[in-house]
């Protein structure tokens, strides 16, 4: 590859980094990206050029230098993803664009990297990460509406700040933070501590754990008795008929088989046991659980 067309590769990374930018958070420079970014800008591409490039090939051509141009037809997507007929159109749209001579090119180096990097600087104080959770019950695998959750956002070395889900059982949250951490409490589900970074924000759907004791003490106590058959409803659709069912108990001292009908009496009556209750793990087949352990704490 000649340094002509190392310069025109370059200027085209440079192109795609800035088109990306348009609609998506991401690094400024493009062999920063990682992980979930270059999922998201796989997806935007397709999305703007029906084709995408592999994760292997990102890799080889935009993290790495390389020796050689990629495939004409890799270059042509490219060139129509930053705006441009083709590759041809965008080397002519840029052939004016000199690489620098040796000579005096030090101080324009220079220069550009100053101007570049007082640019990133005033991007990073002014700009704003929008994070946004919605919030789904792990069981039913619905979105919790019913009921506004707390949420409680904290920020270094201020008092946290307090929201609830809208009626879609969402949560937005805009700051110039990089990273979010709060804690979501429901009446009716196990309080949870979420930790996340912008960059690994495409999963916005939290799941979280039925509180089983504290619904079936709401049912008994206010005689809701129609909810508390609901549930009970509820966890027979979700339970298979011969679900292999394990209490198992602390340092190993034995294990203990449960019928589904047991288990489901358990769950539905608010004893002292059910409040401490812990589900070690749980296995789904066809949308319904087919092996559970729990332990008693």
């Amino acid at each position: 590859m000649t340094n002509t067309e190392k310069h025109l590769f370059s200027t085209l990374k440079q192109a795609v980094a800035t088109t990306f930018l348009q609609n998506y958070s991401a690094p400024t420079a493009i062999e920063d990206w990682k992980g979930e970014i270059i999922t998201a800008f796989q997806e935007d591409l397709f999305s703007k050029v029906k084709a995408k490039v592999s994760e292997k090939w990102f890799y080889t051509y935009f993290k790495n230098d390389t020796e050689k141009l990629p495939r004409i037809d890799i270059l042509n997507l490219l060139s129509v993803y930053v705006g441009f007929d083709n590759w041809e159109a965008f080397k002519a749209a840029h052939s004016n664009a000199k690489t620098p001579s040796k000579k005096g090119s030090i101080p324009k180096v220079i220069a550009l990297i100053i101007v570049l990097t007082m640019l990133f600087v005033v991007t990073k104080l002014f700009s704003k990460n929008e994070f946004h959770f919605c919030f789904v019950d792990e069981d039913k695998g619905e979105a919790i509406t019913n009921i506004a959750l707390d949420i409680k956002v904290f920020i270094e070395n201020e008092s946290p700040l307090f929201f609830k889900t809208d009626s879609l059982g969402c949560f937005n949250y805009t700051t110039k933070d990089d990273r979010i951490k709060f804690v979501v409490q429901s009446p009716y589900h196990k309080t949870d501590t979420i930790i996340r970074h912008i960059d690994a924000n495409s999963n916005q759907t939290v799941k979280l754990k039925t509180d089983d004791y504290a619904l079936m003490l709401d049912y008994y106590t206010n005689g809701k008795i129609k909810d508390w058959k609901k549930r009970k409803q509820q966890l027979q659709n979700l339970i298979a008929d011969n679900a292999q069912i394990y209490q198992l108990f602390p340092n190993n001292i034995g294990v203990e088989i449960y019928s589904k009908d047991d288990f489901i009496r358990t769950l539905t009556i608010p004893t002292q046991s059910l409040k401490h209750i812990k589900i070690l793990g749980k296995h789904y087949s066809n949308g319904k659980i087919v092996k559970l352990k729990f332990m008693i704490e």
